[in-house]
């Protein structure tokens, strides 16, 4: 059993809290240089939110996660997924596809449809997989070209397949989803009409088991330790190329999830207005909350609090809602810093603390005890 250590914990926290108080100064700065009121801009960021804002928080950060969670299980495996904007688009087409045909009953529908996602974002990322350990290319050149196949594809797919209602208007979108498949979501936030995702039960759910397949069985202790020492893992009798190839399926298909609280609960089709984007805030989000199923959780709660609280930036403070990219911008590569400086200072501590174990345990020099 792992060892209560309130230091490393101390240093654990105290990295994602250095990186947002260099993002806090490092923009009052630029704030200062441009000669925006910098009082007020922080003021306006940390109001109190509305009602209606806290819905918006809870249901972007649903989907942050989820898109966060998959590059975590990239991360794990010392894997660069950066594709998890190519996987979600085509997987959210092909689930939209399914489940507007209505060939099954609501609550079935919806299921079946999940199951089309994640395989269809499974696939897709088996293809860098496949070009990993076949080809020997890396998995970052190959999931960016991908981003633009799977946008280039899907654009397609959606013309052969587009709704017959649609024509003749500016927005193509595949057929609408059955009523009975259109989740209403849940009421859990008083004062505000709008309501919670019902996806956010699923956000709940693969959180878990991501924690539970990576901390708690064979198969993540053997792709966390891939991810650490290939060399080691190898020794142990892992097959490392197969445990890449499945690690990054496996990262493709909770990346299939990540449009689907948007396709049952917003859009109910998958259209040229479906949200772009959120693959590339998943990397910035598993990396503040550090791969962990709780520090992603807050993490995206705070990437969604910085989004939706700059809408009145540019009312209020009479500044661009921009600003809010540059504080997102800073927080990223102020936690790199943060994180590599945190992991220098856990090996030194690691080091004296074997230092000192091998230093009681050395027997005392001969005739000391005699004279003692």
């Amino acid at each position: 059993m792992k060892r209560f250590e309130p230091r490393r914990i101390a240093l654990a926290l105290a990295a994602p809290a250095a990186a947002i108080l260099v993002a806090f100064v490092i923009t009052s700065l630029v704030l200062v240089a441009m000669g925006d009121p910098v009082m007020k801009v922080w003021s306006t960021i940390f109001q109190a939110p509305l009602p209606r804002h806290y819905v918006a928080m809870i249901n972007s950060a649903t989907v942050l996660y989820l898109s966060a969670v998959a590059v975590a299980i990239g991360f794990r495996m010392n894997l660069f997924n950066i594709g998890v904007d190519g996987q979600y688009r085509i997987a959210s087409f092909a689930a939209a596809v399914f489940a507007g045909q209505a060939w099954l009953p609501g609550p079935l529908n919806i299921i079946v449809a999940l199951i089309v996602a994640m395989a269809a974002g499974g696939l897709w990322a088996g293809i860098a997989g496949w070009l990993k350990v076949k080809r020997g290319i890396s998995e970052v050149i190959s999931t960016i070209m991908l981003n633009a196949t799977a946008t280039a594809v899907v654009a397609w797919l959606l013309a052969k397949t587009r709704d017959p209602a649609s024509i003749g208007s500016n927005e193509v979108h595949t057929r609408t989803l059955p009523e009975s498949s259109q989740l209403e979501g849940f009421a859990l936030i008083p004062g505000a009409t709008q309501k919670v995702y019902t996806m956010i039960l699923l956000a709940v759910l693969v959180g878990f088991a991501y924690w539970f397949v990576l901390g708690k069985t064979r198969f993540g202790f053997d792709l966390r330790a891939t991810g650490k020492s290939e060399t080691a893992a190898v020794a142990s009798g892992v097959n490392v190329k197969r445990m890449s190839l499945t690690a990054m399926v496996l990262s493709g298909a909770v990346a299939g999830l990540v449009g689907m609280p948007l396709l049952f609960g917003v859009y109910h089709n998958y259209g040229t207005t479906f949200q772009p984007g959120l693959g590339f805030a998943g990397i910035a989000i598993a990396l503040l909350g550090r791969n962990h199923p709780v520090g992603i959780a807050f993490a995206a709660l705070l990437w969604s609090y910085l989004e939706v609280q700059s809408n009145a930036l540019q009312i209020q403070a009479q500044v661009s809602k921009e600003l809010v990219f540059i504080i997102q911008g800073v927080i990223l590569f102020a936690v790199v810093i943060a994180y590599e400086l945190t992991r220098r200072a856990e090996v030194r501590m690691e080091q004296v603390r074997v230092a000192r174990q091998l230093a009681e345990r050395q027997p005392a020099p001969a005739g000391q005890g005699a004279s003692a």
